[in-house]
């Protein structure tokens, strides 16, 4: 349901839901030639959406930038839209079916004109997806800028984005609407599930999901808990006991993962993402080259050799990524020599300050962890760009390579070391510790409490809209106003580095939980203050973000599965270091690793037979989608002998 302030164009009211805002030295003459682009008829090339400029802020106080645009669409228009993007929505019989026009009236909650059948999220998806195919035809550059140029069938809104003439475009909050989000999912504590349907119907399939992920990740761990905290207060000296906390962590880490896919899938399916085709994608705003033929599309466009995207992949990031792994563990050598420094301190003269001295190499360890994954990150993006994907999908994956193996080694090399090769369980279990505790209190500070912060100190003006903001309580703040409050925040980067975060959670957890058991009691703390905290964020910190229509956690779901592989050869091999297990071959270590390395290919073997039982989506929903195909190739026999039968009657 549509809510929110209406403009007046041309005689007409629309609600506006996209704001466009370029660059302040815009020429008049381009900022002219692409609004007729965007109110020009479909048939000609334009993109058919109602377009304003944004009037001057309340009293003329504020002297920000002008050209500041609002877009919207009438319903028809966006009705068809939602036809044009493959939009599902609900049938009259329950299904989830992509949405046309001809068939409107089928659709549940379809009444009247339909203006109400849309959310608002979907209304904005759907002018996000009508401006970036807006194509040029036969401009060579945009007007009033010679150094743009343009090429025929090239995206126009991409184009100004990368020449810097487009500053940005996002969709405009729903004031009544996120209220009354921000009350159920943050605004009161209590125990209770998130408001998934709540979330998608306002920030789309993608956010909804990590939000998904993120409860279903802290219920999973919830087993884990329970079972380490009795295990941590009566048979924590004994260490033989971590044998069985491994075998149950192995056994946990697989069925969770196998579960959350039909978890997903469920949720997919009554989201209408499940079988939904995935748009063909564009090249990205950055995707530079020599001019050249799409063999594809047919259009005329940049092209770059992959060859020399190979070279620059691994000749250049490959050796710097090497170099980064290096220099990692140069940091982590010295991490134990500062160990080994505060232990000698501490047996010399045992008091209660040289133990607190015990702790602070590991401190010191995780802050710098996070200050070089941070660093890394920058040079990662960095690289990635230079290597120049022409897919914003290519590029993701080789950013989340990158991040994940830095990461990986950064945060957990100096556990396999004290684990592997010094073979210290105390050492082991202090360390995790440490690491865990501080890196939980970095992020929480991080992502809840920083962001808001630099937004407040960076950006005076930021600051006297929020305290205007909050003079007008129960007063509707004027558009203007919304708006240019909305441009002035943080941009939402996406959900990368909080599934980011969560992976190594779960790597802290299923690696080496079995010789420290409450860290799933902490993961399990931390998952609920990061519910609050990026809820907070969501709603009070960053622009709104486009709606992602997502099936799934992506690539994410596999980093997951490669960490639970993982987790199987590193709890194996804990348990044949255990004394317990080691008494059992006295005589031959040889026979010992041998036995170990066999179980672990067992269990393996015994992962991907259960990976392969447990189907990832829920037999009644592989019967709805494959009762729909039947239908939709029975209506297709259909249309076609009417074809045919009406042919032969004309030719007769």
């Amino acid at each position: 349901m549509l809510q929110g302030p209406s403009i007046d164009i041309s005689g007409s009211r629309f609600t506006p839901l996209v704001v466009l805002e370029l660059a302040s030295d815009t020429k008049e003459e381009a900022i002219a030639w692409l609004l007729r682009r965007i109110r020009d008829q479909q048939q000609n090339g334009g993109a058919e959406l109602l377009v304003e400029q944004l009037a001057p802020g309340v009293q003329g106080q504020e002297k920000g930038n002008l050209n500041m645009f609002l877009v919207g669409a009438t319903w028809q228009r966006l009705l068809s839209g939602a036809e044009d993007v493959g939009l599902f929505k609900e049938f009259n019989d329950g299904s989830m079916r992509g949405f046309t026009c001809a068939n409107k009236h089928n659709f549940k909650d379809f009444k009247g004109d339909g203006d109400s059948f849309l959310s608002m999220a979907e209304c904005q998806y759907i002018i996000k997806h009508e401006l970036d195919t807006l194509r040029a035809k036969d401009e060579t550059h945009v007007p009033g800028h010679a150094e743009a140029k343009l090429y025929p069938g090239k995206s126009i809104i991409r184009r100004l984005q990368s020449k810097g003439i487009l500053i940005q475009v996002f969709p405009l909050h729903e004031k009544v609407e996120l209220k009354r989000l921000s009350f159920s999912w943050y605004k009161k504590v209590k125990l209770s599930f998130q408001p998934l349907d709540d979330i998608r119907h306002y920030y789309g399939e993608g956010q909804a999901l990590y939000f998904g992920f993120l409860e279903y990740f802290t219920f999973a761990l919830l087993p884990m808990a329970l079972i380490g905290v009795p295990y941590y207060l009566f048979d924590w000296e004994d260490y033989d006991k971590y044998v069985v906390f491994a075998v149950f962590n192995l056994v946990w880490c697989t069925v969770i993962l196998e579960l959350w896919k039909r978890c997903s899938a469920s949720l997919a399916y009554h989201w209408g993402t499940l079988s939904r085709k995935k748009a063909f994608e564009e090249p990205r705003p950055g995707f530079h080259g020599v001019l050249g033929f799409n063999p594809v599309t047919g259009r005329e466009e940049p092209l770059f050799p992959n060859a020399k995207r190979q070279l620059r992949v691994y000749l250049v990031s490959l050796p710097f990524v090497l170099l980064c792994l290096y220099l990692s563990l140069l940091v982590m050598m010295i991490y134990f020599q500062m160990e080994g420094w505060a232990l000698s301190v501490h047996d010399e003269d045992p008091t209660f300050w040289t133990g607190i001295l015990l702790f602070i190499p590991s401190i010191i360890y995780a802050v710098v962890i996070e200050i070089m994954n941070l660093i890394y990150r920058y040079a990662a993006e960095f690289l990635t760009e230079w290597e120049n994907h022409r897919l914003e999908s290519s590029y993701q994956n080789h950013l989340v390579l990158k991040v994940l193996v830095f990461n990986f080694f950064n945060c957990f090399a100096s556990l396999f070391y004290v684990a592997f090769v010094m073979q210290d369980v105390v050492l082991l279990r202090q360390s995790l510790a440490t690491l865990l505790i501080t890196s939980q209190i970095l992020n929480q500070f991080m992502e809840a409490f920083l962001p808001y912060w630099l937004q407040r100190r960076r950006n005076k003006k930021m600051i006297r809209k929020v305290q205007r903001r909050r003079t007008l309580e129960g007063k509707e703040l004027p558009l203007a106003e919304q708006v240019r409050l909305e441009a002035d925040m943080s941009t939402y980067l996406g959900t990368f580095d909080d599934y980011l975060e969560l992976f190594l959670l779960f790597g802290y957890v299923s690696l080496f939980s079995c010789v420290y058991p409450l860290a799933a009691v902490l993961v399990v703390l931390n998952n609920i203050t990061e519910v609050y905290s990026d809820a907070f964020k969501m709603c009070s910190v960053f622009k709104r973000p486009f709606s992602d229509p997502a099936a799934n956690i992506g690539v994410w779901q596999l980093a997951f599965e490669a960490m639970s592989v993982i987790a199987v050869v590193t709890n194996c091999a804990l348990i044949g270091m255990s004394p317990q297990v080691k008494a059992q071959f006295p005589d031959s270590e040889t026979q010992l690793i041998l036995w170990t390395v066999a179980i672990e290919h067992g269990l393996l073997a015994f992962k991907f037979i259960l990976t392969f039982l447990i189907p990832d989506v829920p037999k009644h929903i592989q019967i709805n989608l494959a009762r729909l195909e039947f239908e939709s190739l029975e209506a297709l026999k259909k249309k076609k002998m009417l074809e045919a039968s009406e042919l032969s009657k004309t030719i007769q």
